[in-house]
């Protein structure tokens, strides 16, 4: 009985260490199965309701709930660049119009529509990373199939069948309604069935690659002809020509043919006066049309918010609204016209040069990047030309060139030395940040000091004390990495790929020490958490930290976190409370009806896959990483997953425009992947010793599983070995494809894509791409006058007869 009494202490002075690193109102001890059933019908009644409001506001404000089929055709041409990619355009034709309109014209009839679209739509609308990102989902959801049905059908019941929860006098969860007795912590130390749970894990793991080989063995990647023939080039002599660069090219290697070569330049400025040029030039046509049909002058009031105010003063005068758009159009082409002149004298020392065939973009390539040795020193020897000291070629870098439409133009203004400078303290601001503020739980008790969160305690009610803390949890979960989200923003990348590649990544990291390993560990931040690491007392303090792990209630924690991210974080994604926010202040600021017209036209942005991927595998990482620990968590992983596909594939369709990205972001995301199952290995060697001690044999099976694991994955991403081993199956298909298209179709009525930005094109050919543009943007316009009259567009109407 003193030994009961003993364990017990010893298991509760454990629970309060660890649940010091939590939002202290998280602690599910006395609720029935861990508070689960509670926070599942919380969840779920928030489910509906918010699913009710978007349904709502969809129907109330339409245009909201369909921001890139809206979107103006014109932008959405300039964003892809080329009428090649008019695959890209939303709203193209009346009959697709006419189409959206029966599908999903009811209150409720949308979520029938999200199963009617197909993939052949979805590529059609958003592009071949759409579908990627769509069938990487579905592979994860079939994985969760299997898990589920392993975890839940046979660990879960082995679980069920130990008895150390009663034996050690854990009164609360020796009963057969307590989530303690679902977890391993349940089996005794030398009971031969935990052998089941290492071999498990390995399976698993097998399971996960095998998952992301299918995957990737169905990414038919096409590869740009185009873009396997060009070589971006930094580092050229500032004001070269572009005849010196295909001369030198020409003349230092034999039988090479220079197709095109571009020289970037800083267009940053002018991108931003063409834009708001057209916008004056939208606005003024608006008000031309309005005088032509109502023969009644419109007076406005140009002041940001102008609209609001109610009386004539000082300040708030009113303008006559062709007059004044005409005068802003005018100021505005001549602003352009000048920054046109001065373009040519701001060369980047980058160019694009587009060769004849790939095999001398690969020799070229490889020239480059070759190091030659010669006694100590080792540097690049590239062929030369007459022209090589001028070009400064031992001063180039060179390497493949993005797709055109993965350019971020205005970008390449920001290279070099700004660049890192800017990236590191973007960077350093974001560690020293997070640093201290890496967890939920360190903000949840700053707030506590202020008794912010002392109502709630009085309340004294499970359901309150239970639901909010995990609300909170979502909540900061989701607040915190939109900082991370926007460092990346702000560093300004070249490449969209770049852009979302390095926001998976780091979004991706922080969410895991955030949501998994800190809280699992009973620490608040990565502060305490290098502290402990660090300390003279680790040792002491280690067998303790890891018991964190796994704590009876623990698992539940996770339980609960997976639910309200399925349910209350997939609602808000289709919600898109941010998105709703910035819509509703772009709409007060504008100065007139026709601004807030151009701004329902262009308020939908670029689908976030770094972004989405991070959220997504950062869930499927804790299913994954308690899926035979607490193997209930498994079905509601499952449930995360079907619910994201869906929102997603709503979200793709009717709320965002195409992004053109390269395969890496995708690689990407399957190394993730593969990182999940890992971590449960991981869990299960933790689990292991501080139970039965590293010299056990499931703890030195568990960790030579493990080490052989990590080896063959850093074999594979350092040195490139053991491919077949490897998560990645990629089928590049470069037959099929010349210059993005399939070979045997028509070419397009244009030329070909090229590298150069949208404002530097030949003016003939902007004067026709401008005529086509508009002719859509009308069809458009009558369409959605016509079949979808929204109530923002009542008021803008009631607004300008006013």
């Amino acid at each position: 009985m003193m030994i009961a009494t003993g364990s017990t202490n010893n298991t509760n002075g454990t629970q309060d260490f660890c649940y010091s690193g939590r939002i202290r109102s998280t602690v599910l001890q006395g609720l029935p199965f861990g508070g689960v059933p509670t926070v599942l019908a919380l969840d779920f009644m928030c489910f509906l309701v918010l699913l009710c409001v978007f349904s709502f506001l969809r129907k109330v404000a339409w245009d909201y709930g369909r921001l890139a089929l809206v979107s103006d055709a014109d932008s959405v041409a300039s964003a892809m660049q080329t009428p090649a990619d008019s695959r890209y355009e939303r709203l193209t034709s009346v009959s697709s119009s006419v189409d959206f309109d029966q599908r999903d014209n009811g209150l409720c009839s949308w979520l029938t529509a999200i199963f009617r679209i197909k993939d052949d739509e979805i590529r059609e609308k958003c592009g071949e990373d759409a579908v990627h990102y769509l069938s990487f989902q579905r592979h994860i959801i079939g994985l969760l199939v299997v898990v589920g049905v392993l975890s839940v059908g046979i660990v879960l019941p082995v679980n069920f069948s130990g008895d150390q929860l009663v034996e050690t006098g854990n009164f609360e969860n020796n009963n057969a309604y307590s989530f303690g007795r679902t977890t391993v912590v349940n089996l005794k130390s030398g009971n031969h069935l935990l052998w089941l749970h290492t071999i498990f894990a390995f399976f698993y793991l097998l399971l996960t690659v095998y998952s992301m080989r299918r995957h990737t063995s169905k990414m038919h990647y096409k590869e740009d002809d185009l873009v396997k023939r060009t070589l971006f080039i930094s580092g050229i002599a500032k004001y070269a020509e572009e005849s010196e660069i295909k001369q030198h090219f020409e003349k230092a290697y034999e039988n090479c043919v220079v197709l095109d070569a571009r020289i970037c330049y800083n267009v940053a400025k002018l991108m931003s006066l063409e834009s708001e040029r057209k916008k004056a030039e939208r606005s003024k046509k608006f008000y031309t049309d309005l005088m032509s049909r109502e023969h009644i002058p419109t007076m406005i009031n140009p002041k940001p918010c102008g609209h609001l105010c109610c009386c004539i003063i000082k300040g708030c005068e009113q303008e006559e609204a062709v007059n004044y758009y005409t005068k802003l159009e005018a100021k505005l082409k001549e602003e352009y016209r000048k920054e046109r002149e001065k373009v040519n004298t701001k060369p980047l020392g980058m160019a694009f040069v587009t060769f004849q065939n790939e095999a001398m973009a690969a020799l070229i390539l490889k020239d480059f990047n070759a190091c030659q040795c010669h006694g100590c020193h080792c540097r690049r020897q590239p062929k030369s030309s007459p022209f090589s000291s001028q070009l400064h070629t031992y001063n180039w870098t060179v390497s493949y060139a993005p797709d055109p439409q993965n350019v971020y133009w205005e970008h390449l203004s920001i290279s070099g030395l700004n660049w890192w400078v800017r990236c590191f303290v973007i960077n350093c601001f974001l560690f020293l940040l997070l640093f201290f503020l890496t967890t939920p739980a360190i903000i949840i008790s700053t707030m506590d000091k202020f008794n912010v969160t002392k109502p709630v305690e009085y309340l004294n009610n499970p359901i309150v004390t239970q639901f909010f803390p995990t609300l909170l949890l979502w909540c900061f979960s989701a607040l915190l990495p939109t900082i991370v989200y926007y460092s990346a923003f702000f560093e300004a990348h070249w490449t969209r790929s770049g852009e979302n590649r390095t926001t998976m990544h780091k979004c991706y990291t922080f969410l895991i020490f955030m949501v998994l390993l800190l809280p699992s560990l009973g620490l608040s931040s990565l502060d305490l958490f290098f502290r402990w690491l660090f300390d003279k007392k680790f040792l002491d303090e280690a067998t303790i930290r890891f018991r964190c792990v796994f704590l009876p209630d623990n698992g539940a924690f996770f339980v609960n976190y997976v639910i309200a991210s399925a349910f209350i974080g997939n609602a808000m994604d289709l919600l898109r409370i941010p998105y709703f926010l910035m819509y509703m202040i772009r709409l007060c600021l504008a100065r007139s009806a026709a601004e807030r017209r151009n701004v329902k036209k262009h308020q939908a942005y670029e689908f976030q896959f770094g972004a989405a991927y991070a959220w997504m595998m950062n869930v499927f990482t804790v299913v994954m990483t308690y899926s035979i620990t607490c193997p209930i968590i498994v079905p509601f992983g499952l449930m995360y997953m079907l619910l994201k596909h869906l929102v997603d594939r709503y979200n793709m369709y009717y709320a965002y425009l195409p992004s053109k990205l390269d395969k890496k972001i995708h690689s990407g995301a399957v190394n993730q992947v593969v990182a999940a199952p890992i971590l449960c290995i991981f869990w299960l060697l933790f689990f292991s010793t501080v139970r039965q001690g590293f010299g056990a044999p499931t703890s030195m099976f568990t960790f030579v599983v493990l080490i052989i694991t990590i080896i063959i994955c850093l074999s594979h991403i350092v040195f490139g070995h053991f491919k077949y081993l490897s998560a990645h199956n990629y089928k590049i298909d470069m037959d099929g494809v010349d210059n993005g298209r399939l070979r045997g179709s028509s070419p397009p009525v244009k030329s070909m894509q090229t590298y150069i930005a949208q404002v530097l094109q030949d003016p003939n050919s902007d004067e026709t791409g401008s005529d086509q543009g508009q002719g859509s943007s009308q069809d458009e316009e009558g369409v959605t006058e016509g079949d979808f009259q929204s109530g923002e567009d009542s008021l803008i109407e009631n607004e300008v007869h006013q």
